[in-house]
């Protein structure tokens, strides 16, 4: 799971306990401008068919990590894809994460208040 918190002009996002180790990955510092939007992830897919760089996926059960897919790289940290947000980004590594979050609306409404 992920922690969203505003710092300044920046989201930080913390990767909370095991999912660190998943992940390879414990914090992304994302300038809100670069954020494009942020949706609930309708797809409700928790895998993703792409090179894994590094990163953990078990379907079905976690998708964590860095994933090379065909319209660039993506970061994802899913276990319960109902409470899974997409966060578009631009000017970044990643064009997009993939993250679980506690309250998603709450998230989305903090990712998207300017």
């Amino acid at each position: 799971m992920v922690s969203i918190e505003k710092a300044g002009e920046n989201f930080i996002f913390e990767i909370e306990g095991f999912h660190k180790l998943w992940a390879l990955k414990s914090r992304l510092t994302i300038p809100a401008t670069h954020i494009l939007a942020a949706n609930l992830n309708t797809a409700k897919n928790a895998w993703v068919w792409g090179l894994r760089m590094p990163g953990t996926q078990i379907p079905g059960i976690i998708t964590a990590g860095s994933y090379i897919v065909k319209d660039g790289t993506i970061f994802c940290d899913v276990m319960d894809v109902s409470k899974s947000i997409i966060v578009e980004l631009h000017d970044e590594h990643y064009k997009r994460l993939v993250i679980e979050v506690e309250d998603p609306e709450k998230a989305i409404t903090l990712l998207t208040t300017k």
